[in-house]
C-alpha cells in the first residue's frame, strides 16, 4: 500500500505465550511456523540422509548425534534476521511501525498502549486486521497450561525437550512429532480422532503409518485427562483409552499441545467499531472483499472466517486489497484450488478437492480417482521402505475429465505439487496431465503417468524403471 503512495502505519505487539515466550516482528509464520518449522524438518531429514551416507559410499561413523542446542541458535539466529529485514523493509517504504497492543476506539480509531502503559491515538480512513491466531489449550486438562507447551514456544526452546508428546488435532503436531523422531527423541502422539482432519483421510493415514514405521508410537483413540509435575521435574501424563475405557499414565520431559489457534481479536475491542464475529470461531466474517460489516475496515489471514490458515493466501490477499484500495486493479482474492504442503518426515502436498469432498460435491458415480504407489529412486540403494509413497489424483468423470484435486505423499511434496497447482489452476484435464511429458528420474514424473482407476481394482503399484 505505501508502494502505491498510500500513508501507511503497522502496529505489531507480541503478546508472550503462557510460558514467557516473545519473538519479533513478522507474525506466525515467520517466528513460530513456517519458517523455523520447515528448517527443524530439514534438520532431521538430514540425520536421515547420514544413516543413508555408507550405502553411497560415505565413510561417516554411526550411530550419528544431534546438538539440539547448536540446531536451535542457527534457527533462532535466521529468525532474528528476518525481524530485522522487516524492521529495514518497513522504513525503506516509509511505512511506520508501531510495537503497541491495539484496540478499536471507534471505527476510525486505534488506541495502541506500549509494554511500559503509554498510550497512542492513530485514526485512519482503512484499516486492516490481520492479527492471525494463537495456539490453543485445552484448559479442562488438569495441569495443562502449568506445564505444557505449544508451537509458540518449542522453536524457541534453548535446549532439547527430550521425551516429548504432541497432543494433536492439527498438521503442525504431526509436523513436530515428526521432526522430533527424526532429530533421535522420543516422541509419543496421542490421538482422539483422525489425524489431519480437513485433508484426505486416505492420505493422512498413510503420513501416519510412514511415521510410524519410523519410530513415532502414536497412542489411537487416547485422550489426556491430567498433567503433573514430578519432583524430578519429568511431567506424568494420565490419559484415558476411550477403546477400552482405562486409564493410563507415562512421564514425559515436555508435553505440547498442537490442537488447533484461536482467533486473536478478544482484545481488541471489535464491538466499539462495530465489527461482526463468527459466535463459534469468534472469527471476523468478511465478504469477497475482504471487509468486515464495517465497509472500511478489514480482515485478511487466519482471523478471518473462512479463509485458508496459509501465510501465502494471507499475502495475497493483502496485496491484491491494497491495489484495490489504491484504485490499481479490481481483482479480489480466489481461494479456490490453493496448494499447500505437510511437512511430515514423509511430506503431503495437495491442492484442489480431497477424494471424500469431491464425491461429497459431484457425487460418487461422477469422480474418478486414479492413483499408484511408486518407489522414489533414491529409496533404491539404501533400500528405504516406500510403502507408504503414493500419488492420486481425483477428477471428473465425464470426458475431458477435469481434475478437482491431487495428493502427492513423497520427498519434496512441496517442489512437485507447486507445479502441478498451475496446472490445475488453469483447468488441466486428466488428458492433458497425461499428454505432459515427465522429467525422469523425478518423483514428480509419477503424477504424469496415473493409468489406473481406484474404480477399475487393478493393483495401483508402479515399479518405475
Amino acid at each position: 500500500a505505501a508502494q502505491l503512495g498510500k500513508k501507511v502505519a503497522v502496529i505489531d505487539y507480541v503478546e508472550p505465550s503462557p510460558r514467557g515466550t516473545r519473538w519479533g516482528l513478522g507474525g506466525t509464520c515467520v517466528n513460530v511456523g513456517c519458517i523455523p518449522k520447515k528448517l527443524m524438518h530439514q534438520a532431521a531429514l538430514l540425520g536421515g540422509m547420514i544413516r543413508d551416507a555408507p550405502h553411497y559410499g560415505w565413510d561417516v561413523a554411526q550411530p550419528v548425534q544431534h546438538d539440539w542446542k547448536k540446531m536451535a541458535e542457527a534457527v533462532q539466529n535466521h529468525v532474528k534476521s528476518l525481524n530485522w529485514g522487516h524492521r529495514v523493509q518497513l522504513q525503506e517504504r516509509k511505512v511506520e511501525y508501531f510495537n503497541i497492543k491495539a484496540s478499536f476506539v471507534n471505527k476510525h480509531t486505534i488506541c495502541g498502549v506500549t509494554k511500559g502503559g503509554k498510550e497512542t491515538l492513530l485514526s485512519a480512513e482503512h484499516i486492516v486486521i490481520a492479527t492471525g491466531g494463537r495456539p490453543r489449550y485445552p484448559t479442562h486438562i488438569e495441569g495443562a497450561l502449568e506445564y505444557g507447551i505449544t508451537s509458540d514456544d518449542i522453536f524457541w526452546l534453548k535446549d532439547s525437550p527430550g521425551k516429548t508428546t504432541p497432543q494433536p488435532l492439527s498438521d503442525v503436531a504431526l509436523e513436530c512429532a515428526g521432526f522430533l523422531t527424526g532429530l533421535g527423541l522420543d516422541t509419543t502422539v496421542m490421538m482422539r480422532s483422525i489425524p489431519l482432519r480437513g485433508f484426505d483421510q486416505q492420505m493422512s493415514s498413510l503420513v501416519t503409518e510412514y511415521m510410524d514405521s519410523q519410530g513415532t508410537r502414536f497412542l489411537k483413540r487416547c485422550t489426556p485427562s491430567r498433567v503433573q509435575k514430578l519432583p524430578d521435574g519429568q511431567l506424568q501424563v494420565t490419559w484415558e483409552d476411550l477403546t477400552s475405557g482405562k486409564k493410563n499414565m507415562g512421564t514425559f520431559d515436555t508435553v505440547l499441545w498442537a490442537i488447533g489457534r484461536i482467533p486473536e481479536t478478544r482484545s481488541l475491542n471489535l464491538e466499539n467499531a462495530g465489527i461482526n464475529t463468527d459466535p463459534n470461531s469468534q472469527k471476523i466474517l468478511v465478504n469477497a472483499q475482504e471487509a468486515t460489516s464495517v465497509p472500511h475496515i478489514y480482515a485478511i489471514g487466519d482471523v478471518a472466517e473462512g479463509r485458508p490458515e496459509l501465510t501465502p493466501t494471507a499475502v495475497m490477499a493483502g496485496k491484491l486489497l491494497a491495489q484495490r484500495l489504491c484504485g490499481q486493479s479490481s481483482n479480489v482474492m480466489d481461494y479456490s484450488n490453493v496448494p499447500t504442503t505437510v511437512f511430515t518426515p514423509l511430506e503431503y502436498g495437495c491442492v484442489g478437492l480431497s477424494e471424500e469432498e469431491a464425491m461429497a460435491r459431484h457425487g460418487e458415480e461422477h469422480v474418478e480417482v486414479y492413483h499408484a504407489y511408486y518407489k522414489p529412486l533414491e529409496f533404491t540403494v539404501t533400500e528405504r521402505d516406500a510403502s507408504q509413497c503414493y500419488v492420486k489424483m481425483v477428477c471428473l468423470r465425464k470426458p475431458p475429465q477435469l481434475v478437482l484435486g491431487l495428493h502427492f505423499l513423497g520427498p519434496n511434496a512441496g517442489e512437485v505439487t507447486q507445479g502441478f497447482a498451475l496446472g490445475i489452476k488453469c483447468g488441466a484435464s486428466y488428458e492433458q496431465v497425461m499428454r505432459t511429458v515427465g522429467i525422469h528420474p523425478t518423483c514428480a514424473e509419477e503424477v504424469t503417468k496415473l493409468r489406473i482407476s481406484k474404480r477399475s481394482g487393478l493393483d495401483p503399484t508402479v515399479t518405475g524403471c
